[in-house]
């Protein structure tokens, strides 16, 4: 199992007598660190390179928007500490048999010299880059052959970073879970940190949320929903060892060739409490409008923690927006305080849903839905549910087919809407999203005033979900 549990325990006291002094409201944004910086780094290493600009399909630029909270640091950290040798950590890192270990030169070879086309996307820990080694080896192979993984590439900044990395191999390579991305193995080589993982076709959630123009149908969005909170149950209730996630967000749910969801991103997540102790002291961490608002005022850290934010990425699914969004009109740009009045109410909550979805939902899943993001979200963490009770929620939603649509109860309310929001310029009569001109029902040009709000008529109907979801 990884670490040896006396030396784990050792680690994690000290971590955690260290991070009870620092708790508080010391609050800044994390440094996120360049590919270019990386890039030059690693050209820098191996001679006879040179280093380039790089960008895949709509690489992920997460330091652009969700950044993580954390705690101002009394001290700094030396460049010489920073690329310690390997030596150094070689007693920290006690990995699970089954990871892989490869060369430095095998993995620049994997992701052809870390070249443009290899990048895959890019967030605080550094850049990941699109690879293929042999099915059972850690050799490198043709593009297109062999199996297909992500690589990872740490920025070190600090110890800071190698901390999240051993967190990482920690976690990742002793936890085993449909729902959790898959790590197969590492590279530790002087100041190289690296992690290779099953690649995800479909990238993350955040992309198909907010960034592509097809929207996600109902179906796939509660199966996306569903899988990330069987993720979640398993680290709290069913792992060895408790897993306090700790960073769930959109851009941390990954999917591949079906729409499965699976958690990636481990460096935040911390061992549960222990014993009779009813939580976790640390530093804050987390994402803005991720974090639950107790840990954010006291730093104790719990599994309701998790599942607060699972009630803010749930708000996000049913409303296709973001958590925080500053483009959006005052009074809107938090998600969760903007959307609450709404959630437990059965004439209101449709009023929150994606417009994008145009009545493609079903009307019991979406209420059930709504209801269940409010209890997540509770203010108080005793309120919210287990991620087991989530999951028994969540599971016949997917498969639910009365869409509103094809609902006369909902045609009739969109009606009553309408004339209740009746204005006199232009003969036009607008209600939350939508407009009624000359008695028809239509989409609202302005209904949406954030980044991703796009023009209806431009927009394509929703993809029908498969047949199996």
């Amino acid at each position: 199992m990884g670490f040896g549990n006396e030396s784990r325990k050792v680690v994690k006291k000290d971590d955690r007598e260290e991070e009870e002094e620092e708790t508080g409201c010391w609050v800044k944004l994390r440094f996120m660190g360049s590919c270019m910086s990386s890039r030059s780094r690693v050209d820098h290493s191996v001679s006879g390179r040179t280093g380039t600009h790089y960008a895949e399909s709509e690489p992920t630029k997460e330091n652009s928007r969700d950044q993580p909270v954390v705690p101002v640091s009394s001290t700094t950290t030396s460049n010489a500490e920073s690329t310690s040798s390997t030596s150094k950590f070689s007693e920290e890192l006690k990995v699970a048999s089954q990871l892989r270990k490869f060369t430095f030169i095998d993995l620049k070879l994997a992701t052809r010299n870390f070249r443009p086309e290899s990048l895959l996307g890019e967030g605080g820990f550094g850049c990941v880059f699109k690879g293929w080694i042999e099915e059972n080896g850690t050799a490198p192979v043709k593009p297109g052959t062999g199996l297909t993984v992500a690589v990872k590439t740490l920025n070190i900044e600090g110890l800071q970073g190698h901390k999240e990395w051993l967190a990482e191999v920690d976690f990742l390579g002793n936890l085993l879970h449909p729902n959790l991305v898959k790590l197969v193995g590492y590279c530790i080589e002087d100041d190289h940190r690296l992690l290779v993982y099953e690649f995800m076709p479909r990238g993350s959630l955040e992309n198909h949320l907010f960034r592509r123009s097809l929207p996600l149908p109902w179906s796939v969005r509660m199966k996306i929903a569903l899988g990330a909170a069987k993720g979640l149950a398993f680290l709290h209730e069913e792992a060895e060892r408790l897993v306090i996630y700790r960073d769930f967000k959109t851009s941390n749910i990954l999917l591949d060739a079906d729409y499965n969801a699976k958690l990636s991103d481990f460096g935040l997540a911390k061992d549960g409490p222990e014993g009779d102790k009813t939580h976790v002291s640390t530093r804050v961490m987390g994402t803005y409008g991720y974090a639950a608002p107790e840990y954010v005022m006291t730093g104790h850290l719990t599994s309701k923690s998790d599942v607060y934010s699972f009630g803010v990425v749930l708000l996000e699914m049913l409303t296709g927006r973001r958590s925080m969004d500053k483009n959006r009109p005052n009074g809107e740009h938090n998600l969760v305080e903007w959307a609450r009045p709404h959630l437990g109410d059965k004439r209101r909550f449709f009023r929150v849903l994606d417009p994008r979805l145009e009545g493609h939902f079903s009307i019991k899943g979406a209420l059930k839905a709504a209801q269940l993001a409010a209890q997540c979200l509770s203010r108080d963490p005793k309120v919210r549910p287990r991620m087991s009770e989530v999951v028994e929620t969540l599971k016949p939603l997917p498969n639910l087919k009365d869409m509103a649509s094809s609902s006369y109860n909902f045609q009739t309310m969109q009606s009553d809407r309408s004339r209740s929001n009746l204005t006199a310029k232009n003969g036009i009569r607008a209600q939350a999203g939508f407009v009624v001109r000359n008695g028809q029902p239509m989409r609202s040009l302005s209904s949406s005033n954030g980044p991703h709000a796009s023009p209806c008529h431009h927009l394509p109907p929703s993809p029908k979900p498969k047949a199996k979801e």
